[in-house]
């Protein structure tokens, strides 16, 4: 792969492909790029014997204090640490409740959440909460919620209200958080945050949540493992749940302490140097873009409002003589393979995302798209495959595995 530094070769000695990620921080392709100070701990702790739990301690004190919470807990992702966190406004500090878990009986157990919050990431949201016990509760209208609505499924039986900030919700006509947790507030109800891949560790605290789930190994780059921080008494009761349904979701001595470390180099870390590098990738991809036919190139914010900026590439299939899902497809089975942002590619765009570049990639993808688009002009006109057909191809294949 021309422009690339080699590295450690890992991929290809185990017969994996060396793809490279323009698509985020997405679980399905491994996350992140772990960060040197999260790989230095990790490997220093393996051999090492510790008290896990002085560790959690350790753990505790470095996410209070790097978001403001009163305590912090580390559990295996961030999916885990929703369904842990509403086990623990079901339970409390109650370990024989815990150990009931996950039949609800004599516990409050509804968990309210507005219609468009529902969102797949891989497993159905809802799901993070009936894995406790619970039972979903959902409100408003897809893309319009009022107050009224989510104050009428407030009662004695709420064990809180889950609040999901992602890119996969309805971006309009939802309530806003600090709204959300103000009328929750006022009924005793505990509000629960789903932040798995948002850069803000204070914000959503300071606008009323009681409990913030994060994903540890996402913009952090550490390593797998999900973090809850917030009141107190709730994290006490999210790392009691280690007693009970926690206990297949605990993460080792290594997760908990690389995601310290994670933490602590996101304090030190130069955030605008780190623009600076995927805002040269943005101007190079839309410098070498500019000017083919049926493509268009255009810079967009994130749409959850982390600090950072994808390139979204629109095809026009007549021009172009390939659809945008063509596109994506044959840029991730080339070589190298190219996986992009391919969420609503159905309606003709993707987006790259610089977020997880290793030097040299940006001219590469630049290089691969350039090379794709050539080779579809060149082709005789011919009639595109539907989306629906790439979707089923997709659902076939999972379907298959391991074959």
């Amino acid at each position: 792969m021309d422009g690339i530094p080699p590295r450690s070769g890992i991929r290809e000695r185990l017969g994996l492909r060396p793809i490279i990620n323009v698509s985020g921080t997405m679980t399905a392709l491994g996350a992140s790029i772990a960060v040197p100070e999260a790989i230095a701990a990790t490997t220093a702790i393996l051999p090492e014997f510790v008290e896990i739990n002085d560790l959690h301690r350790l753990a505790s004190r470095t996410i209070a204090r790097l978001t403001g919470a009163e305590a912090g807990f580390v559990t295996a992702s961030c999916a885990a640490g929703i369904t842990l966190a509403v086990a623990a406004c079901m339970t409390g500090a109650d370990l024989a409740r815990i150990e009931r878990l996950p039949n609800p009986a004599g516990m409050r157990a509804r968990v309210p959440i507005m219609l468009g919050h529902m969102v797949g990431y891989g497993a159905p949201v809802e799901q993070a909460i009936r894995l406790a016990g619970a039972t979903v509760v959902p409100f408003g209208q897809a893309t319009s919620v009022k107050p009224y609505q989510l104050e009428a499924v407030l009662d004695d039986q709420t064990a809180c209200a889950l609040y999901v900030v992602s890119h996969h919700c309805v971006g309009y006509g939802q309530l806003p958080l600090d709204e959300f947790a103000a009328i929750c507030r006022s009924r005793n109800v505990p509000v629960v945050v789903d932040a798995a891949s948002e850069y803000d560790l204070r914000g959503f605290l300071a606008a009323g949540a009681d409990l913030v789930c994060y994903s540890a190994h996402k913009f952090l780059g550490g390593p797998t493992a999900g973090i809850v921080a917030g009141r107190k008494d709730l994290v006490r009761a999210t790392f009691l749940q280690n007693m009970g349904i926690g206990r297949g979701m605990k993460v080792g001595k290594e997760s908990i302490l690389g995601t310290i470390a994670a933490l602590e180099a996101w304090e030190r870390r130069d955030h605008a140097a780190v623009r600076r590098i995927e805002q040269a990738a943005l101007d190079l991809w839309r410098e070498r873009l500019a000017g083919i036919a049926g493509l268009v190139a255009t810079i967009e914010p994130d749409p959850t409002h982390n600090p950072l900026d994808r390139l979204k590439v629109s095809i026009d299939p007549a021009p172009a003589n390939i659809t945008a899902w063509e596109l994506a497809d044959r840029l991730g089975a080339g070589s190298p393979p190219v996986i992009v942002r391919d969420h609503e590619v159905e309606h003709g765009y993707f987006y790259l995302d610089p977020c997880n570049l290793h030097p040299g990639e940006a001219s590469v993808v630049a290089e691969r798209i350039v090379a794709e688009m050539a080779t579809a002009r060149a082709r005789p006109a011919a009639n595109h495959e539907p989306a629906s057909a790439r979707r089923q191809r997709r659902s076939a294949r999972l379907l298959a595995w391991p074959d």
